[in-house]
């Protein structure tokens, strides 16, 4: 009886510490989204290079991959949440690990997240913006 309540107390510290660490993810991705508009518009204001519009596709690209990242390692701490709220009762096995690469098979690769519906439109959206910023400047 003793230990399945010290396991529940492990398993609501677990779910605490692994619940800040999804709120810090989902931060990042929220900041990296506004950093990757602001260099973009930066980029595309410089005045006096004919490269200006290849320079603006750098921090998107750059942006568009570690906000991938960042939700790829998002989704596998929620597997690793939805883990310790299945099995911490029935086992200290991984007692506070926090390592979710374990989980990295089960969730979709980073490539495939760069593609989702969500990163691809905003994304996607920024690089026609820049193109259409292009030709706009070439006509």
């Amino acid at each position: 009886m003793e230990n399945k309540e010290s396991l529940k107390e492990y398993m609501l510290k677990e779910i605490e510490i692994i619940q800040d660490i999804i709120r810090r993810m989902a931060f990042n991705s929220f900041m990296i989204k506004g950093w990757a508009i602001t260099l973009v518009v930066v980029a595309l204001l410089l005045k006096g290079t004919e490269y200006q519009i290849c320079i603006a596709f750098i921090p998107l690209l750059v942006f568009w991959f570690l906000d991938a990242y960042f939700l790829w390692q998002e989704r596998m701490y929620r597997k690793l949440y939805e883990w310790v709220i299945n099995n911490r009762l029935k086992t200290d096995e991984y007692l506070f690990d926090m390592n979710a690469y374990r989980f990295k098979d089960k969730v979709q690769s980073r490539v495939r997240i760069m593609l989702s519906i969500t990163l691809g439109w905003f994304y996607g959206s920024i690089a026609i913006l820049i193109i259409i910023y292009a030709l706009v400047l070439l006509t």
